[in-house]
């Protein structure tokens, strides 16, 4: 290797020495902070430490060879050449891989936002469909699903539906659906046995605390109102809905599936906190910011991230130009292979920035 890691041992060793002082516990932010760059820290370090250690044991083979005169030692030393040049290059492989910078977001919980594009019905009855393949992967993950807003169309399709997906590595699962997913199939209703295009709309945030984002009140519009839809005597008579505009960025946030105003408040602050966070992130990182602007779009039938094509049982992923094949087993919650394939791609890529650099 042409490169010192001895800076990132210091590092460790710094990150350590402040975690055992009692002092670091009052700054819960900063101490969330190290916690998060030492789980990043420690496997490179003790990878580079065996990388050293097998490049000093080399050197002491070699020594052994050119000094020793005992032809069996030669014979050992020898091997112990073979082995550690072969093992070195992995060591490095892996080094590498382990340097690529972490996504920040990448174990925190998810805010899940779907929304019914171009399509009418059809798209509403696909987001529905979308949002319950990724309610059966989270499951097969172990992860908890919660359902902070709902809205469906007389279809019992979707018009929009958010979600929180809970669980240490949860984002990370599922950052790459964020985008619009295309839809070509003959809806039910067709009597004709066309094929329709169809979109979905897909974003997917962090979801982040306090400590990481701080609303004010003073930023906040918050307005109570009877929840619409169904709900017996008690929409009518409780002002359990809750609406939450946050001023210097004009993002709106409408949660009424709880009876309680309070639990509603609460859900409009989580969804509010996260959106917040993934704007202000984007601000400091452009190319960020273009990303997450993509997720969203227009969700015209044009822009998309990912095609459904059922007549020819294809799932494509436009990003990295692969097929998958066999989709009512995907939409039953199977996306791993997709997830895989995204991340293998993004490692890919980060390892050749590393390389330009």
């Amino acid at each position: 290797m042409i490169f010192s890691l001895d800076p990132l041992v210091q590092e460790l060793q710094s990150i350590e020495q402040l975690l055992e002082s009692g002092d670091i516990y009052n700054d819960q932010k900063r101490m969330k902070e190290l916690m998060i760059r030492k789980k990043y820290l420690d496997p490179i370090v003790k990878m580079y430490q065996e990388h050293e250690k097998s490049l000093s044991d080399l050197e002491e083979a070699k020594k052994m060879l050119w000094q020793e005169s005992d032809e069996e030692l030669r014979e050992m030393a020898k091997g112990e050449i073979i082995n550690l040049e072969n093992t070195i290059p992995v060591l490095e492989e892996k080094l590498k891989i382990a340097l690529i910078p972490p996504d920040p977001n990448d174990e925190k919980n998810v805010i899940l936002e779907i929304r019914a594009g171009a399509g009418g019905d059809e798209a509403g009855l696909f987001g529905a469909e979308l949002a319950e393949c990724y309610r059966l992967f989270a499951t097969r993950h172990k992860f908890q699903i919660e359902t902070m807003s709902e809205s469906r169309n007389d279809a019992d399709g979707i018009k929009e539906i958010i979600m929180k997906i809970s669980g240490e590595g949860a984002y990370s699962k599922f950052k790459f659906e964020g985008g619009t997913h295309r839809v070509q199939r003959i809806p039910a209703t067709e009597n004709k046995w066309r094929v329709h295009t169809s979109t979905v709309t897909v974003a997917v945030l962090p979801e982040v605390d306090e400590l990481d984002v701080q609303l004010r009140d003073e930023d906040l519009e918050v307005t109570v109102c009877r929840a619409g839809g169904a709900g017996g005597q008690h929409v009518n008579k409780t002002e359990s809905a809750v609406r939450m505009v946050h001023t210097p960025t004009g993002m709106v946030v409408e949660c009424q599936d709880e009876r309680s105003q309070l639990k509603n408040r609460e859900k409009a602050l989580s969804i509010l906190r996260s959106r917040v966070y993934a704007f202000e992130e984007a601000k400091r990182n452009k190319a960020l910011w273009e990303a997450r602007l993509a997720q969203v779009g227009t969700g015209d039938r044009s822009e998309k991230i990912r095609t459904y094509n059922f007549p020819q049982d294809r799932i494509t992923d436009h990003r990295i130009g692969e097929n998958f094949s066999n989709l009512p087993y995907i939409m039953m919650g199977n996306i791993d292979d997709i997830v895989m394939a995204l991340g293998a791609y993004e490692q890919t890529e980060k390892l050749s920035q590393i390389a330009q650099a």
